[in-house]
């Protein structure tokens, strides 16, 4: 009988060993696999488009039409929000 025993402990102890090994190794990995996610998704696929500065003009018809146009590549999206905003302030104020 202590045999018995002693050789049902000895596979709770294997058992217990492997599961425990098993369950670290996939957190390591599933923690490697988020980590590489944010990494990619952090770096852009394409380099953002170039923004030609507005030329300063004294017309309101000029100021308006350029408005159109830069409303046109934001609507396009060609300009982000924050860059349509950073155009549209440099042309109101010149």
């Amino acid at each position: 009988m202590p045999g018995l025993l002693r050789g049902m402990a000895r596979t709770a102890v294997v058992a217990g060993t492997a599961t425990a090994v098993s369950n670290r190794v996939s957190r390591r990995q599933a923690g490697r696999w988020a980590q590489q996610d944010v990494y990619q998704s952090a770096t852009p696929t394409e380099p953002p488009a170039p923004v030609a500065p507005v030329a300063p003009t004294s017309s309101v018809s000029d100021k308006i039409e350029q408005l159109k146009e830069l409303g046109a590549l934001r609507d396009q999206g060609i300009l982000t929000d924050s860059e349509f905003a950073a155009q549209k302030e440099r042309l109101l104020n010149s």
